[in-house]
């Protein structure tokens, strides 16, 4: 009797045999998890793979944006350095008469109106009886006019625009209500 009872704890039961053994060609429990197990591994290092590449994007992009906003100016700087150029080449004129000091100014102003086309700094000069725009100009008083209330009588300072953005309004009188 002891012998069966030996026997029977060295043969595995049925269904371990079963679980071990392949069923119609599928595969045994080990081989199915021995084979999660690598699809595990391979999609893990996928993930952090692709972890990586998106922390390396994110801090290229960084480096972008850091590298626009310390340059930005750059195309700007390098419009203004002949302006720059040109006034002190008149300041080392010795005995300057007003016509070469008015004809250096004229010059210089057409190197600067370059510089702001180039860069599309754009004036913003209303003319009068323009309608005010709180957009675009500062109305610093108003005063009694012939002409349509809230409007435009005289330009005090012009304004600047850079592309669609703007930079300093246009200081200007309006008219008042009659």
């Amino acid at each position: 009797m002891q012998d069966q009872e030996n026997q029977e704890v060295q043969q595995p039961s049925d269904d371990a045999v079963q679980a071990a053994t392949p069923v119609n060609g599928e595969p045994s429990l080990e081989e199915q998890l021995s084979a999660t197990e690598a699809k595990l591994a391979e999609m893990h290092d996928a993930f952090m793979r692709a972890k990586a590449e998106g922390e390396n994007i994110r801090r290229r992009a960084q480096e972008d944006v850091n590298k626009a906003h310390k340059f930005a100016i750059e195309s700007f700087a390098e419009a203004m350095v002949p302006v720059r150029d040109s006034l002190e080449m008149a300041l080392k004129v010795e005995t300057p008469s007003v016509e070469s000091l008015k004809e250096g100014v004229e010059m210089t102003l057409k190197q600067l109106t370059s510089a702001f086309e180039k860069n599309k700094l754009v004036e913003v000069l209303p003319a009068q009886g323009d309608k005010l725009d709180p957009m675009k100009h500062q109305a610093v008083a108003v005063v009694p006019a012939d002409q349509e209330a809230n409007t435009v009588v005289t330009v005090l300072q012009k304004g600047y625009m850079i592309a669609d953005r703007l930079l300093r309004p246009a200081i200007v009188t309006a008219a008042q209500a009659k």
